[in-house]
């Protein structure tokens, strides 16, 4: 599974960012695809997740509100809405799939992406 993520980007505090992470491969077997993230010198931690067949969706507590994590079935593409962006959140967000279902831990996900960097100023 290749996965290839995009949409980050220097915003203001307060903006809105999508970021897409479109899929390419062997992908009959993802179940959960999921988002992650990576601030300077912070360990990588589990942002959302979507049942790829289900649609059930799970959240970090801290972000519920603020983020959406959707799917296009047709386009194999996972999105994660992004709104009212703080400083705090300014990382390299990841998307990986999983065989598994819904799970933060990331050592239930097989494949990641590159990261896409979102950077938030004050």
């Amino acid at each position: 599974v290749q996965l290839q993520a995009s949409g980050g980007g220097s915003v203001q505090a307060g903006d809105s960012l999508r970021l897409s992470c479109a899929a390419s491969g062997r992908t009959q077997n993802i179940l959960t695809k999921g988002w992650f993230r990576q601030a300077p010198g912070k360990a990588r931690e589990f942002v959302a997740a979507i049942g790829w067949r289900s649609g059930s969706t799970y959240y970090k507590d801290s972000v519920k509100g603020r983020f959406t994590i959707s799917r296009d079935s047709a386009k194999n593409t996972v999105y994660l809405q992004i709104n009212s962006l703080k400083p705090e959140d300014t990382a390299v967000y990841y998307c990986a799939t999983s065989d598994r279902k819904l799970s933060s831990s990331s050592s239930n996900y097989d494949n990641w992406g590159q990261g896409t960097l979102v950077t938030v100023s004050s």
